[in-house]
């Protein structure tokens, strides 16, 4: 078998193995909840019995899992663990609100001054954790985990407080921005076009920087060891800052997409934990921009579609969530396994071409 295909097939096969395990634990039969949370999120069969609600709430939920997807790629090239994205996704989403309750202008004018708005919000954030990073000496980790802390609390205060709804103080969120603020949307259906087309040229900018760009290539070269980036001249802690800049705007602009174009208002859990699902996003991507797209819509159907598991099953949706980290680690298992047995089959090639 060719090392190529056995990178295919061992991953495919542990995952498979691994997830039809987990589903028989759970007191079912595997195909039941498959074929549930398929029509969950896309309809069954697939894209032809799905409402456009169905599909439009699946695409809104891969567009912020997506964003933040192509934003980690960047930091984690220049070598950072930005664990922090949960944060720039939340600070991005308050910035677009603030815009969104307090700007008054024709709707394109408005929608793009809240999607900036969201990009900023989020790059300062990022910025933020960056800084901590260079200039204090504060683990990236542990910085942007306080950070994420502290703009959940900061969400929390202005939903109850200063931005509560009109005549009560509730979690549940702002009073719904004007249709202005809003993104444009398909009739019957979240789904908006323009964060589909944000999210794809981000993507693809991200595979351009990292594959055709000099600052891309000493960014990986920090990366990859900075104290030599250092020695050959590159100035490590402001390409540092850049790639935090980089990912928290494109996680702002994910914080935009909840904030105005899912919930239509502001909510305590904005960021639907989006952010820490990305980061398993690309790993299982092995950090190559345009594998996030599949992956990321797999992971959002998942997401969507599991509410189906109670209503049909009455198993707990938060099998979901189970699901999907069992995917993840059986995926980075089976790649590691696939990896030992390419290099113990080259490893054997190159014992007998020396005999």
């Amino acid at each position: 078998m060719s090392s190529r295909l056995r990178s295919i097939l061992i991953p495919v096969g542990v995952v498979v193995v691994s997830t039809v395990a987990l589903l028989v634990l759970a007191g079912t039969n595997p195909w039941d909840p498959i074929r549930f949370i398929i029509e969950g999120s896309i309809g069954w069969p697939p894209f032809e019995g799905g409402s456009a609600s169905k599909i439009g709430d699946t695409v809104m939920v891969w567009v912020p899992i997506a964003l933040a997807s192509a934003g980690l790629i960047v930091t984690f090239r220049a070598g950072m663990w930005n664990i922090g994205i949960e944060g720039q996704i939340i600070m991005g989403a308050i910035f677009a609100s603030w815009v969104a309750r307090s700007v008054s202008a024709p709707r394109p004018l408005l929608v793009l001054l809240t999607i900036v708005a969201g990009a900023i919000g989020g790059m300062l954030w990022g910025l933020l954790v960056g800084v901590l990073r260079t200039a204090g000496g504060v683990n990236e980790i542990f910085g942007g985990l306080g950070l994420d802390f502290v703009a959940v609390s900061i969400t929390t205060y202005l939903v109850i407080g200063p931005w509560s709804r009109s005549g009560a103080a509730s979690t549940s969120g702002t009073d719904i921005f004007p249709d202005a603020a809003l993104l444009p949307s398909l009739e019957r259906s979240r789904l908006s076009p323009l964060m589909i087309g944000v999210t794809l040229i981000a993507i693809a900018g991200v595979w351009v920087l990292f594959r055709g760009t000099l600052y891309g290539l000493k960014l990986k070269a920090v990366g990859a060891n900075r104290p030599s980036a250092f020695l050959l001249g590159i100035p490590t802690n402001r390409y540092l800052l850049g790639a935090f800049m980089i990912c928290g705007a494109l996680a702002g602009i994910a914080g935009t997409s909840q904030a105005t174009g899912f919930h239509f208002k502001l909510i305590p859990a904005i960021s639907g934990n989006y952010g820490f699902l990305a980061i398993l996003v690309v790993l299982l991507a092995r950090f190559r921009a345009f594998w996030t797209i599949p992956i990321s819509f797999f992971f959002a159907m998942i997401a969507v579609g599991a509410s189906q598991l109670d209503l049909r099953l009455d198993l707990s949706s938060t099998l979901g969530g189970v699901v999907q980290g069992v995917l993840v680690l059986s995926a980075m298992f089976g790649l590691g396994w696939a990896a030992y047995r390419n290099a113990k089959a080259a490893e054997k090639v190159s014992e007998e071409a020396s005999a």
